[in-house]
């Protein structure tokens, strides 16, 4: 056998010494829980004051003829109002050439309303400081769940310079109904970031009671934010798991 190396027992307190400090300092990193935060758009992230609307509006003349029926927005998926459309003026849903036509028509209008300064929208506030904390813990992955086409998503969060943090999401143009988004941007968080998102960890942020409908039907969490047209009374009588006056308050809510 071997004679032991003068000082090998020393050498090897010194190694088993750093590897116990490196752990020490990783342990917090490695205990972070990894969270989704799922963001709906409009109300919650961006108010467009009506651009979004009247774009609608703007598509159905050119392609109806006519400003189309009076329309519920929030929280509304632009399939779900593409089905009130054809409804309304007795045309087929499937027609897949209408449909593009329309859509393009839409996006179209939608990009130009929020570049000519004629619809004095914005960030809502908060917005930025709420993705920048998230984004400071080192352990949210962001993504959108919206009622938007993801064409139209794009625009308005590229306008506002926030579409770099938003890789992936679930959109209007998936499905017409809202509470079968959440399964699908799951499904795409996971791809993207080649790993599953535990439910309990993962939040559905907006700002109606759609949204927390959103939530539960994906069996996730649900922090809703009166930045909308719903007040924190109205929201909470649909039991999300949190209520938030404004974004500056969702801060804490989600980074403590």
């Amino acid at each position: 056998m071997e004679p032991p190396h003068p000082g090998g027992h020393a050498r090897r307190r010194k190694i088993k010494t750093a590897r116990a400090d490196r752990d020490a300092l990783e342990t917090p990193h490695r205990q972070k829980k990894s969270m989704l935060c799922l963001f709906d758009i409009d109300g919650t992230l961006v108010d467009t004051r009506g651009a979004g609307m009247d774009s609608i509006v703007a598509a159905c003349r050119e392609v109806f003829g006519d400003d189309g029926p009076p329309l519920d927005l929030a929280g509304a998926t632009d399939l779900g109002l593409w089905e009130k459309l054809c409804a309304h003026h007795q045309r087929d849903i499937r027609d897949a050439a209408l449909a593009a036509s329309f859509f393009e028509t839409y996006h179209r209008h939608l990009e130009h309303r929020l570049h000519a300064g004629d619809y004095p929208g914005g960030l809502i506030d908060g917005a930025t400081a709420l993705i920048d904390a998230l984004v400071a813990t080192g352990h949210a992955a962001l993504g959108l769940l919206t009622g938007n086409t993801e064409r139209g998503a794009r625009i308005k969060v590229r306008r506002h310079g926030i579409d770099h943090h938003f890789p992936f999401g679930a959109y209007g143009c998936d499905h017409a109904d809202r509470n079968r988004l959440g399964p699908l941007a799951l499904e795409r968080a996971a791809r993207h970031h080649g790993r599953q998102f535990d439910p309990a960890a993962t939040w559905i942020i907006g700002d109606t009671p759609r949204d927390i409908a959103c939530a539960r039907a994906a069996g996730v969490q649900c922090l809703a934010v009166a930045t909308g047209s719903f007040t924190t009374a109205e929201l909470a009588a649909h039991r999300p798991d949190h209520v938030c006056e404004s974004l500056a308050e969702a801060v804490s809510r989600l980074t403590s």
